[in-house]
């Protein structure tokens, strides 16, 4: 609502995860992905994703998620099935690929090119993903909203 003098929503700058420990959920998410570290601690561990970053904290104490979760985007969404399934993750029953991590964090994996999320060309490029495209479903959806790629 222009005008309203609300600040709007832009994005995400980070998602933060509880997790038992540091070390453990490195070497569990390192199982599944290919990343690059912006910094750790004892208590923290700062997982890159070019202009965002996945934040996970020492602390997890609450029982595990249902349906609360986050959406991670991956480059090839059945490299990341065939990962979970090489590590022994077990999928979550639904029509999506969710899966639980050790400490009940739920993560549903999406594939970069059947959504209308996007990163910024310049960003792309830097991730060394810049031949990533977007499948007619999701250029539709953006352009319905005026915001199809070039």
């Amino acid at each position: 609502m222009p005008g309203s003098g609300k600040p709007r929503v832009v994005g995400f700058n980070h998602v933060a995860l509880e997790v038992g420990d540091i070390e453990e959920a490195l070497a569990f998410y390192g199982r599944l992905f290919e990343f690059k570290l912006r910094g750790k601690s004892d208590t923290m561990a700062f997982i890159d994703l070019g202009d965002q970053f996945i934040a996970l904290q020492k602390g997890r104490v609450q029982s595990p998620d249902d349906g609360r979760h986050f959406g991670l985007v991956v480059d090839d969404k059945e490299a990341a099935r065939q990962a979970l399934q090489a590590a022994g993750v077990a999928l979550l029953d639904g029509p999506f690929l969710d899966f639980r991590d050790p400490w009940g964090n739920r993560v549903e994996i999406v594939g970069y090119d059947n959504i209308q999320f996007s990163k910024a060309p310049n960003v792309l490029r830097g991730m060394g993903l810049g031949h990533l495209a977007k499948n007619a479903s999701a250029r539709k959806e953006l352009a319905d909203k005026g915001m199809a790629p070039d």
